[in-house]
């Protein structure tokens, strides 16, 4: 546990520390030692980069996973990604770090079953990641609220750009508090 005192320094708690154990990360990357003590200690809107697999993910994720009640079942963080694939993969990383804490993530894209993804979202769910097109979807049936939003990431915000998907995250935008 030595090692994982950076991370203890850094706000997080022993759920988080004990996942980060069990995942094997025993210090803090740069961004991350940049990024979570903003994020944990207040409401800031930032932008990070960094390189791939420098740990963003855990960057905005460890505080997000922190911050959300767990007792009040409604969307607190949403996390918008270009594609299913960094959708999933985002979701898993997500849930992974969470520990014991038994937040409820789910995935929204397209070429999954939206009977399922309504489903998990009548139960009521903590987070959510998902493509602008499956988000927006959800948004327009109504299905996804976002009222009662704390947290919005744009992640590889620059590739949603790219790909065209200016006006989705904008209209996404305008339903978030």
């Amino acid at each position: 546990m030595e090692k994982l005192a950076s991370f203890q320094a850094l706000g997080l708690s022993s759920n988080i520390l004990s996942s980060l154990q069990h995942k094997g990360f025993e210090e803090p990357t740069p961004i991350q030692e940049k990024v979570i003590p903003l994020l944990m200690c207040g409401d800031k809107d930032l932008i990070g980069q960094a390189q791939t697999g420098t740990g963003k993910t855990a960057a905005f994720g460890l505080p997000i996973i922190e911050k959300i009640k767990v007792n009040k079942l409604t969307v607190q963080a949403l996390i918008l990604t270009p594609t299913r694939e960094l959708t999933i993969q985002v979701a898993e990383e997500i849930h992974s770090l969470s520990g014991k804490k038994g937040l409820k993530i789910i995935p929204l894209y397209g070429g999954q079953s939206i009977e399922l993804q309504l489903k998990h979202l009548k139960k009521g769910v903590h987070l959510v990641v998902g493509t602008p097109g499956r988000i927006l979807d959800h948004l327009r049936r109504k299905t996804l609220k976002l009222k009662h939003l704390d947290f919005c990431v744009l992640d590889e915000a620059d590739e949603m750009l790219n790909m065209g998907f200016i006006d989705e995250v904008e209209t996404i935008l305008e339903y978030t508090n």
